[in-house]
C-alpha cells in the first residue's frame, strides 16, 4: 500500500472536531486497506440470479440490497460481464445516495451532478425504464463518459444535459419528483482511495467548494414538486460543506424537513454541533472510515412539504397508456419554428420533418420485423438522422444544451435503420432473432471484446451474447462475424 501525505492542515482541523480519542481511530484508518464494491445493474440481472453467475467472491453492502464488496486483487472491470453492463464498479459508500433517494417507475428524478453516472445508473435500476431521468453533469468532457455508462448499462429513460443548474431551472419549474446532487467538494473522504485526491484539496478546499454547492443548491427548490425529495451528499467530512451547508438551505428554504436516514452497517448520525446546534441534523449520516468499511461521506435527505398529487410516484399513478404512442419530436435547428420556415422547393420545413419522421418510424418497424422480437413503443425523437425514445413526453429542451435525447436506437441512413451499440445492449436476449451466445469463458469472447472477428453460422445481422446477455452486434457471413463492436469500447488487452 502507497505511504499516503495526508496535509498537517487538514489533520489540526479533524483533531479539533473529533477529540484525541476518536481522532487517533480515524488517523488510523488511512493505513488500513481500503473497500472495494460493484452495484449489480437490475436492469439487465436480477441480484440472486447475479450471485449465482459471479466468479467473484462477494459480501453485502449493509445499506444497499444490490451492493456488494468484491475482494482486492479481483479485477471485475476486466471480466465480460463489465462489457455486458451485469454491474458497476462503486465506491460502497457511494451506494448510500442513490438507496435513501427511494427511486420508484414513474417518477420525474434529476441528478444534478451526475458524471461519471454511479449513482445514475442506480437511480435508473430503481425505475426500470419507467419515468424521466434527467442526467446532468455541468463538465462536457465527463459528460462523454456518463453517456458511456449510461449506455453501457442499458438505461432507456435518461436525457443527458450538460448545463448548470440555473439554466435547468427555466425549462424544469416544479417538475421533478426527486433530485439528488452529489456536490463537488473538497474530496476528503477520497483520500486513502484516490492520491489525486490529496493534492486537488491544496486547490479546492472547503470554502471554495461551498460557494459551489450553494450556487447548485439556491437552483433546485423551484425545480421540485410539492412533496418532493432533495438528496445532498459530499465525499469529504468537511462541516462546511456538509452539516452547515444543510443547516443554510433550511434556513434560506424553510418549507422542508430533514428525514431520518437509517443507520446500518456502521453509519453514524449526522453533527448537529457542527451545523449550528440544529438538532434535526442528527437525522443526516455521516460514512466515517474507521467505523465502517467504505470511505468518507455525507448524506442528507430532505422532503418539501406540500401534497405530491400530481407527482408520477407509483403504479397507480402512471399513464400505463403512453407507451402506446408513436409521436415525435422534431429538433430543428437551434430553436427554429418548423411551421414558419420555406425551402427553396416551397415545402414547409414542417411537411419535409414530417417526411423525415414517417420514413424514420418506418424504418424503425422495418428492423423490428427483421430483427426484433418485441416492438418498440414510446414517444420518439429526430436529432438529425438519429432516433431516440422516451417513455413520456418531457418538457421542452429548447436552450438546453443536450447530448443525449434518451434511449437511442440508431441512425436513419438511406431509408434504412443502422441500429446503435445502445439500442442491443438495452434489450434481452430473447427480445432478439439472430443471436451468438459465447461463454464467458471462452476465447472468442475475449476476441469479440477486441474487436476481432470470429467464427459464427448463419447470416445477417447478429446480437452477440454473453452468457445469455447481449454484448453487441455483428454481421455474419461465410461462417464468419465481422465484428460491429464499437471501437472506443473495444479492450486492448
Amino acid at each position: 500500500m502507497h505511504k499516503m501525505k495526508i496535509p498537517g492542515e487538514f489533520l489540526k482541523k479533524m483533531e479539533s472536531l473529533l477529540g484525541q480519542e476518536e481522532f487517533e481511530r480515524f488517523v488510523k484508518s488511512f493505513s488500513q486497506p481500503r473497500a472495494f464494491g460493484l452495484r449489480v445493474n437490475t436492469l439487465k440481472v436480477d441480484v440472486e440470479e447475479f450471485l449465482r453467475l459471479s466468479p467473484f467472491r462477494l459480501e453485502s453492502v449493509p445499506w444497499t440490497k444490490d451492493g456488494f464488496y468484491f475482494e482486492e486483487g479481483e479485477s471485475p472491470g476486466k471480466h465480460p460481464y463489465y462489457h455486458a453492463g451485469l454491474y458497476y464498479i462503486q465506491e460502497p459508500s457511494a451506494m448510500l445516495p442513490g438507496e435513501v433517494i427511494g427511486a420508484k417507475p414513474g417518477e420525474r428524478i434529476l441528478d444534478v451532478c451526475a458524471a461519471p453516472g454511479g449513482k445514475t445508473v442506480q437511480i435508473a435500476a430503481r425505475m426500470q425504464g419507467r419515468g424521466i431521468l434527467v442526467s446532468n453533469d455541468v463538465n462536457a468532457e465527463r459528460v462523454r463518459t456518463l453517456v458511456k455508462n449510461i449506455e453501457l448499462l442499458g438505461v432507456r429513460n435518461a436525457i443527458v444535459t450538460n448545463e448548470t443548474p440555473e439554466n435547468l431551472s427555466r425549462n424544469f419549474a416544479g417538475y421533478f419528483d426527486r433530485i439528488l446532487v452529489d456536490a463537488p467538494c473538497s474530496g476528503e473522504g477520497m483520500f486513502r482511495k484516490d492520491p489525486e485526491a490529496v493534492k486537488s484539496w491544496e486547490n479546492y478546499k472547503c470554502e471554495k467548494c461551498a460557494c459551489m454547492q450553494w450556487d447548485i443548491l439556491k437552483n433546485l427548490d423551484a425545480m421540485l414538486r410539492p412533496g418532493g425529495v432533495i438528496v445532498y451528499s459530499t465525499c469529504t467530512f468537511a462541516p462546511e460543506e456538509n452539516e452547515q451547508m444543510i443547516a443554510k438551505f433550511l434556513d434560506e428554504y424553510p418549507g422542508y424537513d430533514i428525514v431520518e436516514i437509517p443507520k446500518t452497517g456502521g453509519i453514524s448520525d449526522g453533527r448537529p454541533e457542527w451545523g449550528g446546534g440544529r438538532k434535526d441534523l442528527a437525522k443526516t449520516a455521516r460514512l466515517w472510515p474507521h467505523k465502517l468499511r467504505g470511505e468518507g461521506h455525507f448524506t442528507a435527505v430532505l422532503k418539501k412539504r406540500g401534497g405530491c398529487s400530481s407527482c408520477k410516484s407509483s403504479d397507480d399513478d402512471y399513464d400505463s397508456n403512453v407507451s402506446k404512442r408513436d409521436l415525435c419530436n422534431i429538433y430543428v435547428g437551434k430553436g427554429r419554428k418548423a411551421d414558419k420556415h420555406k425551402n427553396r422547393g416551397g415545402k414547409s420545413v414542417a411537411e419535409n420533418e414530417s417526411r423525415r419522421w414517417r420514413e424514420a418510424l418506418e424504418a424503425l418497424r422495418r428492423f423490428e420485423e427483421e430483427h426484433l422480437n418485441i416492438s418498440i413503443d414510446g414517444i420518439f425523437y429526430l436529432a438529425g438522422p438519429h432516433l431516440y425514445c422516451l417513455p413520456e413526453e418531457p418538457p421542452s429542451l429548447d436552450g438546453l444544451k443536450v447530448a443525449k435525447f434518451g434511449w437511442y436506437l440508431g441512425e436513419i441512413k438511406k431509408g434504412e435503420l443502422v441500429p446503435s451499440h445502445s439500442l442491443v445492449v438495452s434489450l434481452k436476449k430473447k427480445d432478439l432473432k439472430r443471436v451468438l451466445d459465447l461463454d464467458s469463458g471462452s476465447q472468442a469472447v475475449e476476441r469479440y471484446l477486441r474487436g476481432e472477428t470470429i467464427e459464427a453460422e448463419g447470416r445477417g445481422l447478429t446480437a452477440v451474447c454473453v452468457d445469455g446477455f447481449t454484448l453487441g452486434w455483428g454481421k455474419a457471413a461465410g461462417g464468419m462475424l465481422k465484428n460491429l463492436y464499437p471501437k472506443g469500447w473495444r479492450r486492448l488487452s
